[in-house]
């Protein structure tokens, strides 16, 4: 059953659950750690990395785009068991997280960008941009129900492989 929240967006508290679930999100992609990225989605949640050019034109044209969690683990389970790249290292930063409206969900947005290291050259800036959520309390805990990342980028340099 849906219930509104009762907290506003300039809740301290609520601020730093907010925080804490994008730098732990960003950590557990960072790690490799697969099964807690997924534990960080609702069920029947929305997952999408798209172009700030197709975003900003309504386009469905999404670079990634999984729904639901059984889709996440089919992206990972190609990652883990079909892909063939290249290994590298990637490294997250979040900032600006941000709240914007509270209610039956909450809707926030943080930036990132994302460095990559392959093993024969210099690390390089990979993506840039901001995520959109909107966030669901299950359990007592925040979840993501949608996650839209809209990249700055006007292409990928190499293969997104990882989620973002």
């Amino acid at each position: 059953m849906d219930k509104r929240l009762s907290t506003s967006i300039n809740d301290p508290a609520l601020r730093a659950e907010v925080r804490d679930l994008y730098d732990d999100y960003a950590a557990s992609l960072d790690d490799l750690d697969f099964p807690a990225w997924v534990g960080f989605f609702g069920e029947g949640c929305l997952y999408r990395v798209v172009s700030l050019e197709n975003f900003n034109q309504g386009l469905p044209l999404s670079t990634i785009e999984c729904h639901g969690l059984g889709s996440l683990r089919d992206r990972i389970a190609a990652i883990r068991e079909t892909a063939v790249f290249e290994p590298r290292t990637l490294r997250r930063m979040v900032s600006g997280t941000r709240i914007n409206g509270v209610g039956v969900e909450i809707r926030a947005q943080a930036n990132f960008a994302v460095f990559e290291s392959l093993s024969d050259r210099e690390p390089h800036l990979f993506i840039t941009g901001r995520y959109l959520d909107r966030l669901t309390r299950e359990n007592g805990r925040l979840k993501l129900h949608e996650r839209i990342c809209v990249y700055d980028n006007y292409r990928v340099r190499t293969s997104l492989i990882y989620p973002i």
